[in-house]
């Protein structure tokens, strides 16, 4: 007793082969590692933000250096050297300036970066970032820049690196005069006809005043970003596949059994009838023959 008949299993669990069925499994065993995968894409961007906020806290916490300790004409700027304090003395080559299109302010404004060449003692040029504008009036032409200092000057700043395909901002042709998509100090070097340290300067010092650009704030190191979340809602999402799945087979064997009582029970009442009425019928044969005897 209590043991189950030989093939009931397969029968009962036979709707798994059926077409809806194939084809709901073979979903959920997809799914299971596309889902695994994302957690871990996710996993590693918060390692990666983790890491940056580090990296960003290191450097804005550094003492200032000269920039030409940490780049110099043709070279990329290393990774670990993006974002360190750096000072460049030298004079503004205002001819050579341009302007950064598509930037906003820290309010989400639209307008440019103001980016002018600093000209250094030995002929060299560095690229300052000196802060941000509105665009007013007619975009095809070069905006009206506040000027910058005169004579020979002292910039303090963050050390950024060359703009390029990387950064996702596209670098379209055709520009009006004096407007670009990206800093690229290779690029402005053939401009200017000198050379010109990778990467730019974004200033933090001194203030440019009121009328001057504004500068670019310092940038967040703080917020590590919804990645982990992300990433513990797709292994979640992970765990659920095969839960549901054995639900879901659970209540279709239920529903099927259910289904087939009712169609057993169904297919039995004619008989039951039947046996009743004849039941009578003997018996009232019986009274009678009994009844002759006598």
């Amino acid at each position: 007793m209590g043991r189950t008949p030989p093939g009931t299993v397969k029968r009962v669990y036979r709707f798994l082969l059926s077409r809806q069925w194939v084809i709901l499994t073979l979903v959920g065993l997809v799914l299971i590692p596309v889902m695994i995968k994302l957690g871990f894409w996710q996993f590693h961007r918060h390692e990666h933000r983790v890491a940056r906020n580090d990296l960003v806290a290191r450097s804005l916490s550094a003492d200032p250096v000269p920039v030409t300790e940490l780049t110099r004409p043709g070279r990329t700027v290393p990774r670990e050297d993006v974002w360190r304090q750096v000072t460049a003395s030298g004079t503004y080559d205002t001819k050579g300036e341009v302007v950064v299109r598509m930037r906003t302010d820290a309010n989400g404004k639209s307008g440019y970066w103001v980016l002018t060449p600093l000209v250094l003692a030995d002929g060299r040029a560095v690229l300052v970032n000196r802060g941000w504008i509105p665009a007013t009036g007619d975009l095809t032409r070069f905006p009206e820049v506040p000027a910058p200092p005169s004579g020979k000057v002292t910039v303090t700043g963050r050390l950024r690196a060359d703009e390029t395909d990387s950064s996702g901002i596209k670098d379209t042709a055709g520009l009006p005069p004096r407007q670009v998509m990206r800093v690229n100090s290779e690029r402005q070097a053939k401009e200017l006809h000198r050379p010109v340290l990778a990467g730019y300067i974004e200033q933090t010092a001194p203030e440019p005043g009121d009328r001057g650009p504004v500068l670019v704030p310092a940038p967040d190191h703080d917020s590590i970003g919804p990645h982990m979340a992300y990433a513990v809602q797709w292994w979640l999402f992970t765990a659920f596949v095969p839960v549901g799945w054995v639900i879901l087979v659970r209540r279709e064997r239920r529903d099927r059994a259910a289904e087939a009582a009712r169609q057993a029970e169904g297919a039995g009442e004619p008989g039951v009838t039947g046996a009743a009425e004849a039941g009578p019928a003997g018996s009232t044969g019986t009274v009678r023959t009994g009844g002759s005897a006598e």
